[in-house]
């Protein structure tokens, strides 16, 4: 791949703000929340809202305050001297996949057997991976159907590894020889694995790189927790100078390549200013963000502003929305559900909708099955006539270009980050080696809550929630049965060992 340099577009002294701790926000209430019309977004009504807020969101213009968070780059790239001496790492982390069908089942496991994906209260974290045995053999059928369907795995790690080569290559030509390492959540190759291996190469300085756009607690959080735990225990961790990007949701390449592609597909059809732009993200629970305070809601709609705020320059003002798919479990998640945003957007007469999934930079089960056929076949049914999907961004040119630039960015902070206070430095340098990271954000927010309060009997406030709390309180129940007596189905099927 040719690495531009950015091109005309990169000239530009003004680049979006990358390196700055994810926020902790205050809580919103709901009347300071916002709503709006279906209308293009410049024409936004930023109406106040309260408790029986409608499924269908659509974010208005970017408001000006937003403006103080993007800020002037003063590194210059061209001129940014590279560090003969050390050994330059880059590790990209994402949450992987299963490659075959027989991956699935262990896959899945791997991911529930995460607490930051199923948290259980103190006393039964014991059960946390008969619990992810249990769920995984339980939907491992239906995510196989899923699975087949796209070809009978997960492109992620072919993608994820193009990414990477792509990248390598693009710092070799602005002069970084860096080595580029991929690290893989819940399947290879494993973050551990990625780890093994920049200790063999000798890395001296290593740039820890999410390719998740948007900071949460459930991706990039779960990544860096791992990372933290691997460099506590290890002598030679402990002494590699690194630092992490957090999120880069505001750069200007990533912002521009998202509005090249959306840009792109608009012009395939036949009225483009009608089109409804369909921003659908992976959602998180509720609980994360308002109990929590990941910044991931307001990191979404702050990147979704930007872009149309680039469309908006280019004479694109069609009207979009913000919704959150692939939610699972009985607690309540981001709303609005991208399948009830959907069916709202056909009930009003929407005809032409074009799909764009905002926190995903690599095509996988979510793009490929769930937005191409589960949300298609939906939106056709609920009257929409014409369905577009903006594809994920893969090893686009800008895309990868304005990565490396976010590495070279962070090159002249690694060593410094390893002796000085994190907090003098924030308003300058807000980028953050992972045990300052993790520990400034943790001092900042509260404890993160358990979905459902198991033990808090009495009314609730949804049969959502009562169901879950039942729901949870039988599975535990059972699975406490089964590990203490040593029998009853989960034995017979060979899910748990049997006690001889």
């Amino acid at each position: 791949m040719n690495c531009p340099a950015m091109n005309a577009s990169a000239s530009s002294s003004c680049s979006y703000s990358t390196f700055r701790l994810p926020p902790v926000l205050p809580q919103m209430s709901h009347d300071s929340q916002r709503s709006v019309r279906l209308l293009p977004h410049c024409e936004a009504n930023l109406s106040g809202w309260g408790e029986k807020q409608q499924p269908l969101r659509l974010l208005g213009k970017h408001s000006p305050s937003l403006k103080a968070l993007v800020t002037s780059n003063t590194l210059n790239i061209s001129s940014t001297p590279v560090i003969s001496d050390d050994k330059i790492g880059v590790l990209l982390l994402n949450l992987g996949g299963p490659e075959t069908l027989d991956d699935v089942q262990p896959f899945l496991f791997n991911l529930f057997a995460d607490p930051d994906i199923i948290r259980l209260p103190p006393f039964f974290q014991f059960l946390q991976k008969p619990l992810a045995q249990f769920i995984s053999v339980a939907r491992a059928p239906k995510s196989k159907e899923g699975y087949a369907a796209i070809g009978g795995g997960s492109p992620l790690r072919i993608i994820t590894d193009a990414q990477a080569e792509e990248l390598r290559k693009c710092l070799w030509e602005k002069n970084v020889p860096a080595k580029v390492y991929v690290g893989m959540r819940y399947w290879h190759p494993f973050t551990e694995e990625a780890i093994e291996q920049i200790k063999r190469d000798g890395i001296t300085k290593l740039v820890v790189l999410p390719l998740y756009p948007q900071f949460s607690i459930s991706t990039s959080g779960s990544s860096l927790r791992l990372l933290e735990k691997i460099f506590r225990e290890d002598e030679y961790l402990v002494n590699m100078q690194h630092t992490v990007i957090p999120s880069w949701y505001q750069r200007e390449g990533y912002i521009k390549a998202m509005a090249n592609l959306i840009q792109s597909e608009l012009a395939k059809f036949g009225s483009p200013s009608k089109v409804v732009i369909f921003f659908s993200a992976h959602g998180v629970p509720l609980a994360y963000v308002e109990e929590a305070g990941d910044p991931y809601k307001a990191e979404m709609e702050e990147c979704v502003d930007l872009i149309m705020e680039e469309l908006d320059k280019r004479n694109i003002t069609n009207a979009y929305t913000l919704a959150y798919q692939s939610r699972v479990g009985p607690v309540e998640w981001l709303k609005p559900y991208t399948e009830e945003a959907i069916a709202e957007l056909g009930k009003k007469g929407v005809e032409n909708l074009l799909a764009v999934p905002i926190s995903f930079v690599s095509e996988h089960i979510e793009t490929l099955e769930e937005i191409d056929v589960e949300y298609k076949e939906l939106a056709l049914k609920s009257g929409i006539k014409n369905w577009g999907r903006v594809p994920a961004l893969g090893t686009e040119p800008l895309f990868i270009s304005d990565l490396a630039d976010a590495v070279l960015e962070s090159l002249p902070y690694v060593g410094a980050m390893a002796v000085s206070n994190l907090e003098a430095r924030q308003s300058l340098v807000p980028l953050g080696s992972v045990e300052e990271l993790l520990a400034t954000y943790d001092s900042q927010r509260r404890e993160l809550p358990a979905p459902v309060t198991m033990w808090e009997w009495g009314w609730t406030k949804s049969a959502e929630t009562w169901n879950g709390r039942a729901a949870m309180l039988a599975v535990l129940a059972l699975l406490v049965l089964e590990v203490t007596t040593g029998k009853g189905f989960l034995h017979q099927w060979g899910i748990l060992p049997s006690v001889q």
